[in-house]
């Protein structure tokens, strides 16, 4: 998530922030080859403190090679907001990429809202043309994250499109699948107070994670 949102004074995009940071090796992989088509030879870590005249903090920064030999910096954001800084943020994330690691750097931000935001995603200034891709995970087939045996990538689907699915159903797909993960012990877990603040973000689940996670 961006830096303006670190720097809120709210619990929510803490919260977010914070959960999307903890799941993050484990949710890359799939979002890296399902959501954006790379198909990964090697993948190398990168230090995630970007310094030059000052700090910023990628969500995600990786250098990929990919299967047919291409080499570079893959710099994913997650977006919970509208931010309307976000344009002048990416750009500045490129430029500090470019210059530390002298690779092609690819972007990406990924937004977790229902909503198509206003965000402004390119500039076309006389000297300068830029853009970055904005995905929304509500456009995201839930199955694509739900047919994961990972929990961290299953509480994706909440936020994905259900394709008129029944919500409840969805849920319960969810927690079951955690459950087997964790032998049943769901409220011993640390996947259970994650998946609450997932489901706040499709508040028309709460009821239903209510029920199902007394149980």
């Amino acid at each position: 998530m961006s830096d303006s949102d670190r720097k809120k004074p709210g619990r929510q995009s803490g919260q977010y922030d914070k959960i999307i940071r903890e799941n993050l090796e484990v949710t890359l992989p799939i979002i890296i080859k399902e959501v954006l088509g790379i198909e990964v030879s090697s993948i190398e870590e990168l230090p995630d403190d970007i310094q030059h005249t000052k700090e910023r903090r990628p969500d995600g920064l990786k250098k990929i090679t990919t299967s047919s030999g291409e080499t570079f910096v893959l710099h994913i954001e997650f977006q919970l907001i509208n931010d309307n800084e976000m344009i002048y943020r990416m750009l500045e994330y490129r430029a500090m990429l470019m210059r530390l690691y002298k690779l092609p750097v690819k972007q990406y931000v990924i937004f977790l809202g229902e909503q198509l935001p206003p965000m402004v995603t390119h500039i076309n200034d006389d000297l300068l043309q830029y853009s970055y891709p904005l995905l929304m995970i509500s456009e995201m087939n839930y199955r694509l994250f739900l047919n994961s045996d990972n929990p961290e990538v299953k509480m994706l689907a909440l936020l994905a499109d259900l394709t008129n699915k029944d919500p409840y159903s969805i849920v319960k797909e969810v927690v079951t699948g955690i459950q087997q993960h964790t032998k049943g012990d769901l409220t011993g877990s640390r996947y259970f107070n994650q998946l609450r603040i997932f489901v706040k973000l499709r508040s028309r689940y709460n009821h239903n994670l209510k029920r199902l996670c007394n149980q």
